[in-house]
């Protein structure tokens, strides 16, 4: 695997020749919309297949893994439109093994809505480990709020990630309420009423586990919090069902605010069979432009991390998206608009822009002039910021990756992850 940096002039069919892959390959391995308009800057993994298979009549996807000695689910990993439309025609040229040694297992969680689009949920099964379901709320009353989630179960199944079940404090309007947390917290009769219809409805759906995601949890309620997290936790794994608990990216136990005071590191991370680090929002909606998840700043919370929390229960969070903010900015006043990474690319070589890299955070960014005139700046994500947060899951030995969320195209990334790691796959 390389990473290559446009430079100007350059083109998919000249950088294929450069590397001596097809530009089918690049251009699918990185999501390229127009190949006939790259932007100087812009990163694009390149990777040489080892192993190829040519397509014979009558031959299946199943026959060729047997004849490879390895799994349809590899050749879906490999060759990621399949996963769309497995059909085969003769001359079809599979890639059954790319060139380079990975580095080793690992676990990667991926969540996202009922309403994500299936081409791109197709794109991001094969490789999950698991496949976390947002979400389920609850009213006043400790009854559930349900979403549309049977077929994201099933299509699960399918590519063996392992279905999760979130429940938030999110009400009917689609907020994190602290209110409606504190009331679960503080009654048990309520928590155990939605702990029995928690577990009502994995059995029902086929979940196998339950991640807990409380975010502004009162400082007050911090206690009540853990308590809640032990009895849905004792509960749970007497049935057979793993906890993942989410928590704010803290760089020490003592951190003020209401993101953090009651996601105590060490009291949760004792109790729950696993954690993800939301390892993002640096860079958000209301404040000022830089990187969503700088790598520098990312370290400092794993590096606490590590010391309250066993490393082997450690997901690190990785975002999935960018944002694009309207210069100059104006706090109170700018609100930046959510960019996908594929998206910004585009937007980078519609308007001519030259992508450049921030060292220190280790994240791309770039700035144009919309049609109105205004001046931009976009801060997201390419391959060579995900490999250096992947860096820092393997220099921790954490557990994996989670990433918030799989909602938007990312090929590169999910190439780059096929390329270095093997995915644990959950026996079903």
């Amino acid at each position: 695997m390389e990473i290559h940096i446009v430079k100007s002039g350059e083109t998919v069919t000249g950088i294929a020749r450069l590397y001596g892959v097809s530009a089918q390959k690049i251009i699918t391995d990185n999501g390229i919309e127009n190949q006939n308009r790259l932007a100087v800057g812009q990163a694009l993994i390149i990777q040489f297949p080892e192993t190829v298979h040519t397509v014979r009549p009558g031959e299946t996807l199943f026959t060729i893994a047997q004849q490879y000695g390895t799994t349809v689910l590899s050749l879906y990993q490999n060759n990621p439109y399949l996963a769309n439309d497995p059909t085969l025609f003769v001359g079809q040229q599979l890639t059954i093994a790319h060139r380079g040694q990975k580095i080793g297992p690992l676990s990667v969680n991926g969540y996202a809505y009922p309403y994500i689009n299936r081409n791109v949920l197709f794109r991001v099964l094969p490789l999950l480990t698991h496949f976390t379901i947002f979400g389920y709320g609850f009213t006043e009353a400790g009854d559930l709020i349900e979403p549309d989630d049977n077929e994201l179960i099933r299509l699960a199944y399918q590519f063996k990630a392992a279905p999760i079940m979130l429940l938030s404090s999110v009400t009917e309007s689609g907020i994190f309420s602290t209110e409606r947390a504190s009331r679960i917290f503080q009654s048990q009769a309520l928590q155990n009423k939605v702990i029995d219809q928690i577990l009502v409805k994995m059995r029902e759906k086929g979940y196998l586990g339950l991640d807990i995601d409380f975010e502004f949890v009162a400082p007050e309620d911090a206690d009540a919090f853990l308590s809640f997290i032990q009895n849905t936790t004792t509960r749970l794994n007497a049935e057979g069902f793993s906890v993942n608990v989410d928590l704010a990216p803290k760089t020490s136990p003592t951190q003020q605010g209401l993101l953090y005071e009651a996601h105590d590191y060490e009291r949760i991370g004792a109790i729950a069979n696993t954690v993800l680090l939301m390892t993002y929002e640096w860079g958000y909606t209301f404040g000022p432009p830089m990187a969503v998840a700088p790598v520098n700043q990312v370290r400092r919370v794993v590096n606490y991390a590590v010391t309250a929390i066993p490393r082997e229960k450690i997901f690190m969070g990785i975002p999935n998206y960018g944002y694009d903010w309207v210069l100059p900015y104006q706090r109170g006043v700018t609100v930046a608009t959510v960019f996908g990474n594929q998206y910004a690319v585009e937007v980078a070589a519609r308007y001519n822009a030259v992508i450049e890299f921030d060292e220190t955070a280790q994240s791309p960014f770039f700035y144009y002039t919309s049609a109105d005139g205004n001046r931009h700046v976009v801060w997201f994500e390419d391959v060579r910021s995900i490999q250096a947060k992947y860096q820092v899951i393997t220099d921790n030995r954490l557990l994996g990756a989670g990433y918030w969320n799989a909602m938007r195209p990312f090929a590169q990334n999910w190439a780059f992850l096929n390329a270095m790691f093997d995915v644990r796959k959950v026996v079903l």
